[in-house]
């Protein structure tokens, strides 16, 4: 018996050898970013405070909303995927949080019934939810407002889109979900809110063959961009459900370096919108027409005061002014490193990306 055991470990245990050399190894990152294309350097300008979970992959995605009244007093909202939300002015101080569960991305809805934070819920990694909260704008708090199912699965990202309003006085908010769930699957949830009370129901479904996370609408098209994390960006048409996804930018190592991440989308006046992506693989970010799907520029957040980013997860972008040092725009990114600490967020100024682009 002891011969035949140390046989089977010995077969064992070559079995290993032979696999752990067949494995493919990972491409050492300064050879990434000399295969891919060049990416220009481009400064933040700000960091947020660290996220509450220490020395970990904790920071992943942002949200911004835009204070009508005083630009300059927006906020952003960002996730501790281990402990809940952060909220932070553009200042980068903490404003408030919730940290009230496994929050992996996070998009908002700033309606008549006020402003809805909707996080992918993952604290039960079996069955995903959406976790909605009142954000006070005022002192920055959140308040929980409901917790809406978005099926079997892990949640990992999610975005939003303004619905068809009922056209009455005092109508409910409405708004369009989509859930990306770690496994491909994309469901769209048509949500309604108004003093308190949240209703949901189902819409289409789509599937992706591997694991999926940032999402993001045009507002201009209603087209919905979903990456891919090793595959590349595919584009949804919401009005025709039955319709395939259509490969929109692949991951060649070029232009997007796997894996994909974080998407964040500009709207152009008298022009196509612009979509940017996390080319997480060279700590780089890809500029794309979504007329055309032509790449205008890629990007990489480095110099200046501040450290840089790298093995960005969630990225955010909002157009218009958002006070001194954000006239035309503010451009978000996690930061996965953040010099050897503990992950924070990195602001910066959308007009210097587009001057650096020459866009």
């Amino acid at each position: 018996m002891a011969a035949r055991s140390s046989a089977t470990l010995v077969g064992v245990s070559l079995f290993a050898l032979l696999a752990s050399a067949c494995a493919p190894k990972e491409i050492p990152l300064e050879v990434r970013i000399a295969n891919a294309l060049p990416a220009i350097d481009v400064p933040a300008t700000v960091e947020t405070v660290p996220v509450g979970t220490a020395n970990a992959d904790a920071a992943d995605d942002p949200a911004i909303w835009r204070n009508p009244a005083n630009p300059a007093a927006s906020l952003i909202v960002g996730t501790d995927k281990k402990a809940g939300l952060y909220v932070y002015g553009l200042d980068g101080k903490v404003r408030g949080s919730s940290l009230t569960g496994r929050y992996n991305n996070v998009t908002l809805f700033a309606g008549e019934h006020g402003i809805v934070v909707i996080a992918s819920d993952r604290t039960d990694p079996v069955n995903s939810k959406l976790a909605l909260f009142l954000l006070d704008p005022a002192t920055g708090s959140l308040s929980p407002l409901a917790s809406v199912p978005s099926g079997a699965g892990e949640g990992y990202g999610v975005c939003v889109a303004p619905a068809p309003r009922i056209a009455m006085v005092g109508a409910p908010d409405a708004m369009t979900a989509y859930a990306a769930i770690k496994d491909g699957t994309v469901r769209e949830i048509r949500i309604t809110h108004k003093n308190g009370k949240v209703e949901h129901e189902p819409g289409a479904t789509w599937k992706l063959k591997t694991q999926i996370e940032g999402c993001v609408v045009d507002p201009a098209t209603g087209a919905l961009y979903v990456g891919e994390e090793d595959v590349g960006i595919w584009k949804v048409d919401p009005a025709r459900p039955q319709a395939a996804p259509v490969l929109f930018a692949a991951a060649d190592n070029k232009q997007l370096v796997a894996d994909v991440e974080g998407l964040a989308l500009a709207t152009r006046d008298g022009a196509s919108s612009l979509l940017v992506a996390s080319s997480q693989g060279d700590n780089a970010y890809a500029v794309f027409d979504t007329a055309t799907g032509r790449l205008v520029g890629r990007f990489r957040i480095n110099g200046g005061s501040l450290d840089g980013t790298s093995e960005t997860d969630g990225i955010e972008l909002a157009v218009g002014d958002y006070g001194p040092g954000f006239e035309q725009g503010l451009f978000i990114a996690q930061d996965g490193d953040n010099g050897g600490g503990t992950q924070n967020f990195k602001l910066v100024s959308w007009a210097a990306i587009l001057a650096a682009l020459g866009l």
